[in-house]
């Protein structure tokens, strides 16, 4: 039964259709419906759409109102309606409320002051007097409250943007407009808001940037150009392409408009009274640019360079030259020259040298080619000098300072590789275990401590003691020797002669790269194999003593030292095939015997007499051998190599065990010896160990005495300290109970008198208050009996003195006051007097 009952309690609604007609209509509360079999609820009980004050909502296919009760709603279907703060209402069958009923009621938009609200149109509508189409935008500024319509959309919100001091704002049109000054925009043009504080742009206006000023001082300047017709910042007119620029003597900030473009910033240029300048392409006194001009600026002097306008070669200093110092300077185009005593008629190519002491400031007309600057050169230092004009090269050597002319440079000695490393080495260039290269250490030069070379230097090499080098000039076809200690200085057309020696044991050609010769006193070490009439193969180490014999300032002579290039390799195969040919007559024990002899016969010879001859000539180059020693001698062949080593080792052998033996013996010697002193040393120690052993137990014995008679009196004054200490803390203990309790009594005496205090104090405050209440109470009493003779008179009391007691008694209950005392009806009551409860008010009766 409950089912077919709809109730609806206030602001309530529900859909329900009617089944026969097919019609759905609204029911509202508060009511209670029966509904027959051909109802249905299709929708509800719903709460009525509430819209609160600042609300509103938005109600999809909205119903033409007014709809009677029991009817169809007509909807507009598709269409949308605002609806602001109304009475409830409920929704008809088919209107829907966007959001729902928890998000579909919402606040008014309120633009606040400076903001706006941009909006777009859905349809063509009237929107208060101005026809909006379909696809405007517009917007509206604030301070306002903005009422949502169907037929448009909110869009965004726009923020103004602040334009604060010496900033602007870009701003660029999206459409043909009419800005807020007034002024009519042109689809993508752009322009510039200068104005100070806050810009709200308009809904077709695109803020670009913001654009910052630029802070124009006296030592910067901006370079600006223009990429189409314009006005600039200035407010003056430019052409596309133009370029100028802007210094601190226009404007202290610029803020460039739109189509300016900043080249680059520009800095001031600053000449002091030292300094000039070339400026290329100026500008003349009408401001036109001469292209192709130079122009000389001399300081003190500050400007700025104009577009187009460069600097050659920078700032330059003033050229002051020294009394030892020269400029060399070049025409590049014909001018007259007035510096000197008399002007000079300078062609483009002259070359020609100031020297100082001067100050000199080149026109534009002359080039500076270099500042020549003496070269200081210390004893044995040079430098190559060419002439240019000439070609001629010559070597200047110190000690003096050279100044070079206009047409002399520096050339540079190239040298070949190998040279250049001999000469890094001393002088000499091999593997590093050849003993002859530490001859060469004392003449490594400090020049080439850096590993490079200075090639305008002059070439020096410092020859060793008792050596000699030689030198060829290709260009007079001629040679000299230097001998040592001495300095070779090579000139321009000099190289040296590198000697390519055998170096090595054995001997190996092109092993070092020599410059100079030794000349001896020297010996030549090699290793060589020869054979023995008994086929016996021997390797033989000698050391060869040699010397070279020379007439000092006789050329041929000095000459003839290096007709031999590899002087060693000649020297040590001229005495192997010598000892060679003459072990080879020799069997191999008579050499092992006499080998020292026999090799000094081979290599010197003998004389008629059978004596050795002292010495060995060579006369290709006039060295001599003067001595040889033979350093050792070793069997090539293997298996006669291991049967020397053998009987050496056997030799050896027996020599070390003889030595063992020996050495044994001793050892076995000291060692009984030595066991003997240790015996007696022991027996030695357990005496006096015993002897210490008993003073141990006497004092054993002594200790546990002293122990036990100290163990025993400790105890005893222990406890008579203990008994003592007992008594004394019974005593304490006693005397603090005493104590205590005296402390408690005081307390609870003192409690006892305090509540008694307490009592005392309490009861005369409570008495107190009493008797004020009583005298307060009497007072009123007091003060309600005159207040009650006031308000009756004093002619109301005498009228009822003189009235009978029947009009009394009438009066006393008009006022209230039933009498209980009876009187005799002659005699008045006394009012005053009467005890309490006499007479009491009439309530009634």
């Amino acid at each position: 039964m409950s089912s077919t009952i709809l109730r609806l309690r206030p602001l309530e609604y529900a859909h329900v259709l009617d089944l026969n007609s097919n019609i759905t209509y609204v029911e509202k509360g508060p009511k209670s419906v029966i509904l027959q079999e051909n109802q249905k609820i299709t929708h509800g009980p719903e709460r009525f759409v509430i819209i609160p004050p600042g609300h509103y909502c938005k109600i999809s296919n909205p119903a033409k109102l007014p709809v009677k009760y029991g009817e169809q709603a007509s909807l507009k279907v598709g269409l949308e309606e605002i609806r602001l703060h109304q009475e409830p209402f409920s929704l008809y069958p088919g209107e829907i409320l966007a959001g729902g009923v928890e998000k579909g009621i919402n606040k008014l938009p309120v633009i606040p002051a400076g903001k706006a609200l941009k909006l777009e149109a859905l349809a063509d509508f009237d929107d208060n007097g101005t026809i909006r189409v379909a696809g405007d935008r517009w917007q509206i500024e604030g301070p306002c409250t903005f009422y949502p319509k169907p037929e448009c959309k909110r869009i965004g919100e726009v923020s103004p943007t602040i334009i604060l001091k010496n900033s602007a704002l870009h701003l660029k049109a999206k459409i043909d407009l009419v800005d807020k000054n007034g002024n009519h925009r042109v689809t993508g043009e752009e322009w510039m808001v200068r104005k100070l504080g806050a810009y709200l742009p308009g809904v077709y206006e695109e803020i670009m940037s913001v654009v910052q000023s630029y802070v124009l001082t006296q030592n910067n300047g901006l370079y600006m150009t223009a990429e189409r017709n314009l006005t600039d910042g200035l407010g003056k007119k430019r052409l596309a392409g133009e370029e100028w620029l802007v210094t601190s003597s226009d404007s202290c900030t610029y803020i460039p408009e739109c189509g300016e473009k900043l080249v680059r910033r520009v800095a001031i240029t600053v000449l002091s009274k030292d300094q000039f300048c070339i400026v290329l392409d100026p500008y003349d006194s009408e401001g036109k640019q001469q292209r192709g001009k130079k122009e000389l600026r001399k300081g003190p002097l500050s400007f700025f360079l104009k577009p187009g306008e460069t600097l050659s070669g920078g700032i330059q200093n003033i050229f002051l030259l020294q009394d030892d110092q020269a400029l060399i300077l070049s025409a590049v185009d014909e001018f007259v020259d007035n510096f000197g005593e008399e002007p000079i008629q300078r062609k483009p190519g002259d070359v020609w040298m100031i020297k100082g002491p001067v100050v000199y400031t080149p026109p534009v007309e002359v080039e500076v080619k270099n500042l020549r600057k003496p070269i200081a050169l210390g004893k044995n230092e040079g430098i190559y000098v060419q002439n240019e004009k000439t070609g001629e090269v010559r070597t200047v050597m110190g000690p003096q300072a050279c100044l070079l002319n206009q047409f002399e440079v520096l050339w540079k000695k190239e040298l070949s590789p190998i040279v250049e490393k001999m000469l890094m080495n001393g002088g000499c260039w091999g593997d590093g275990d050849i003993r002859k290269m530490a001859y060469f250490e004392s003449s490594v030069d400090n020049a080439y401590a850096s590993g490079k070379r200075d090639k305008t230097r002059t070439v020096t090499y410092r020859v060793p003691p008792n050596s000699a080098v030689q030198v060829y000039d290709h260009r007079k076809q001629d040679s000299r020797v230097v001998f040592g200690p001495n300095l070779v200085v090579l000139e321009p057309s000099e190289e040296f002669n590198v000697l390519s020696l055998s170096a090595g044991k054995p001997k190996k050609e092109n092993a070092l790269k020599s410059l100079a010769i030794m000349l001896g006193p020297d010996y030549i070490t090699d290793i060589i194999e020869v054979e023995t009439l008994d086929h016996a193969r021997l390797k033989i180490k000698y050391a060869a003593n040699n010397k070279f014999d020379y007439e000092n300032g006789n050329f041929a002579s000095e000459t003839k030292l290096f007709s031999v290039p590899d002087y060693i390799g000649f020297a040590c195969r001229n005495i192997a095939s010598r000892i060679r040919g003459r072990v080879a007559r020799t069997t191999f024990d008579e050499f092992h015997r006499y080998s020292t002899r026999i090799v000094k016969e081979a290599v010197f010879g003998v004389d008629e007499e059978d004596n050795v001859r002292n010495a060995l000539l060579f006369s290709e180059n006039n060295m001599t051998v003067t001595n040889i020693d033979v350093q050792s001698i070793e069997p090539v062949d293997t298996q006669m190599r291991d049967s020397l080593l053998k009987s050496v080792q056997m030799a050896i052998e027996i020599s070390t065990q003889s030595i063992e033996r020996a050495a044994s013996h001793e050892a076995r010697r000291h060692e009984q010896t030595a066991k003997g002193n240790l015996e007696k040393n022991k027996l030695q120690n357990e005496k006096a160990a015993e002897s210490a052993r008993m003073n141990l137990y006497e004092l054993r014995a002594e200790t546990a005495a002293v122990e036990s008679s100290g163990q025993a009196k400790a105890e005893a004054e222990a406890q008579a300290e203990k008994t003592l200490i007992e008594g004394h803390m019974a005593i304490e203990a006693a005397n603090l109970k005493a104590k205590a309790l005296e402390i408690e009594e005081n307390s609870k005496m003192e409690i006892l008198e305090q509540q008694r205090k307490a009592e005392i104090e309490y009861m005369k405050t409570v008495n107190g208050l009493e008797i004020k209440k009583a005298k307060q109470m009497a007072d009123i009493e007091l003060k309600k009996s005159a207040d009650l003779i006031n308000a009756i008179g004093q002619d109301t009391i005498t009228n009822i003195a003189l009235a009978g007691p029947k009009a009394k008694v009438g009066l006393l209950g008009a006022l209230g006051i039933r009498a209980t005392l009876i009187t005799d009806g002659k005699t008045p009551v006394n009012l005053y007097q009467a005890p309490n409860g006499a007479i009491t008010p009439l309530g009634g009766h």
